[in-house]
């Protein structure tokens, strides 16, 4: 069966995951955490790619990015992927795959989900029990967007430039979201497009971008987010 064809947009976000094989680790040390981080650093700046949030997780990543075009998500991970792979295998003297096939994507309308997908993406320790609050976690882009720490990592979207007029305003607006209760819908909305490639957005936003592609992407089927899913 052919494999489900990914899609991009120039200047639309997408939340992108990859996790590794069989759900084995990808991060070993503190060591490569910062590789993994450099090179993505440098892709970025290579595709033109604009990340706003990211964690790395034991076996698995998440980031939010904004490509310059169709094709600068898929380069940036191949780029990513071709140094970080034979830096895990020579030090730690293994060999063969660390990913689990190609990673997942799913473009995000910005008005609607943009800023629940930060929140979902920051939120990962938290929900996978490994720190009680999200600036305890140091793999993240919290502390920069909650709080401005430095993270040249990263670029500010223009949907978090809007939550205030200056920079404290913003990191106490952007700490603000977290303060409530999970909004369940929003995260089962997120994974199963996430799973399926599908656009994360209302109606109108799909058929906007059917219409940029030329071609159908489909909708999540409402019985489909009352599903009970593995977290991601």
């Amino acid at each position: 069966m052919p494999r489900k064809r990914r899609f991009f947009l120039p200047d639309v976000p997408a939340h992108v995951v990859q996790r590794g094989h069989n759900r084995q680790p990808v991060f070993f040390a503190e060591g490569d955490r910062l590789a993994y981080l450099k090179w993505a650093k440098e892709a970025a700046s290579r595709y033109r790619c604009a990340i706003h949030a990211y964690v790395l997780m034991n076996n698995h990543v998440h980031l939010l990015v904004t490509p310059s075009d169709a094709e600068a998500i898929s380069r940036l991970m191949q780029y990513v992927g071709r140094r970080y792979v034979p830096h895990i295998n020579r030090r730690y003297g293994r060999s063969g795959t660390l990913w689990e096939g190609r990673f997942k994507a799913s473009i995000i309308e910005t008005q609607s989900y943009l800023l629940a997908c930060y929140r979902y993406i920051e939120l990962n320790p938290i929900r996978a029990g490994i720190v009680t609050a999200p600036e305890d976690y140091r793999w993240s882009s919290y502390r920069c967007n909650a709080f401005g720490e430095r993270d040249e990592f990263l670029t500010a979207h223009a949907e978090y430039l809007a939550l205030g007029r200056t920079d404290s305003e913003r990191c106490g607006a952007y700490r603000g979201l977290f303060g409530a209760s999970e909004d369940l819908a929003v995260r089962e909305r997120l994974r199963v497009c996430l799973r399926s490639g599908t656009p994360v957005g209302e109606g109108a936003f799909c058929a906007e971008v059917e219409r940029a592609l030329g071609r159908r992407v489909g909708q999540v089927a409402r019985g489909h987010l009352k599903r009970a899913l593995t977290p991601f």
